[in-house]
């Protein structure tokens, strides 16, 4: 699978898939019946978090626009949001090892395997951008978008049926955000409640060694403080995320306050 994976890297690249994603740079209609469906939902699901954060001011004509469905002036231009969104979720897959968690975490080697570890890296995308008020979360929409562009177009490059692939797109919208809900509680919980998060939504339930979960929570916790490091300006007008390896001797260093240092009277 993950040979097959790479091979549709390989034949499509990231160009077919920008190219599958065109339609968010363009002005032309989203065709299909299943991308309209997943663009519907995630209209429709993604409505209250568009809007702004309370610390933002806007004016009243701004505020009646988005209330009506129109996104109001943002920081930058959307065609460069867009296109920074889209190298953002270029990030995700194209910098992610996924065999290394396939064999680390001992998860099949499948496309919706695939799937989970490109959501998990597109939450901590999501997490990151909405800290950047409405244009930040005006990017996040079409990060997602991206992603749901992207899954349809692997789905049909390995041969599975338009039917069947309609249904598992479905189930995974719905896993999507429910996943969603479970990391933002996580991330801002304590580690067992991350942990649950984790062997709910990536792995299935269906997690016999806590090392794993262990390594996870470890990788979570590092990459989102890695990312809150990343200057806010720079991820809005270039979409460029880096990733820390899954893997470290010291991995804990980042999460740690430096140690005081006191001199021989111990002050």
């Amino acid at each position: 699978m993950a040979a097959l994976v790479r091979a549709v890297s390989c034949q499509t690249g990231v160009t077919q898939w920008i190219a599958a994603c065109s339609g968010l740079l363009q002005t032309s209609a989203v065709q299909g019946q299943c991308r309209r469906m997943l663009y519907g939902i995630f209209q429709h699901l993604s409505a209250k978090d568009c809007m702004q954060p309370s610390e933002e001011k806007v004016g009243a004509f701004t505020r009646i626009i988005e209330a009506m469905g129109f996104t109001g002036p943002l920081k930058y231009s959307r065609w460069k949001i867009k296109v920074a969104a889209l190298r953002m979720y270029t990030c995700c897959v194209e910098k992610t090892d996924y065999e290394e968690f396939f064999n680390r975490c001992q998860m099949p080697d499948t496309l919706n395997s695939w799937f989970l570890v490109a959501q998990l890296h597109v939450w901590m995308c999501l997490v990151r951008m909405k800290q950047e008020g409405r244009t930040g979360k005006y990017m996040c929409r079409y990060i997602v978008h991206c992603m749901w562009e992207d899954v349809e177009q692997r789905g049909k490059v390995m041969g599975i049926n338009s039917v069947v692939l309609k249904e598992d797109l479905r189930s995974m919208v719905e896993n999507f955000y429910a996943a969603l809900f479970g990391y933002d509680e996580g991330i801002l919980s304590d580690d067992h409640v991350l942990a649950a998060a984790l062997w709910r939504n990536l792995f299935n339930r269906n997690c016999e060694d806590p090392r794993h979960l262990e390594l996870l929570v470890e990788y979570v916790r590092k990459q989102v403080q890695h990312l809150d490091a990343l200057s806010g300006e720079d991820l809005l007008l270039t979409g460029e995320v880096s990733w820390r390896p899954l893997v470290e001797s010291n991995a804990r260093s980042i999460l740690k306050p430096l140690s005081p240092v006191y001199n021989d009277e111990g002050l």
